[in-house]
């Protein structure tokens, strides 16, 4: 069973490793230095109400409880964050999009790099 990530220093190293995109959601994942399996979900106010996003959670959790066991990566810390469509998308649908991700990201494939700062605190 993996372990939760809780801190933020976590979220934010996370930040820093391989970045797969998909329409549901992005995942993040990062080596923790030996750490074992650990993952974090993440939901921001932009999505939803707290009822829509703690459906998106509870999704999250029950796939990366299925899946992450046996495809994600050893010593490293798995990131899930919500995208816009991810709570209406089938579960097996997430399901097959999470593997990929997974997929991609054990064999180094990750997306390209983000452009920089976006949104209203962005530096000019």
């Amino acid at each position: 069973m993996p372990v939760v990530l809780t801190r933020r220093a976590d979220f934010l190293a996370a930040n820093r490793g391989l970045r797969v995109s998909r329409p549901g959601f992005v995942l993040l994942a990062h080596a923790n230095g030996g750490q074992g399996l650990r993952f974090g979900i993440t939901v921001t106010k932009r999505i939803g109400n707290a009822v829509v996003r703690n459906r998106m959670k509870r999704r999250f959790r029950a796939l990366v409880r299925e899946l992450l066991p046996a495809h994600g990566l050893a010593d490293h810390d798995h990131v899930l964050i919500g995208r816009e469509g991810g709570i209406e998308r089938d579960f097996a649908l997430l399901r097959g999009e999470l593997v990929a991700a997974l997929g991609r990201a054990a064999a180094g494939k990750g997306d390209a790099p983000r452009k920089g700062p976006r949104g209203p605190r962005a530096r000019r």
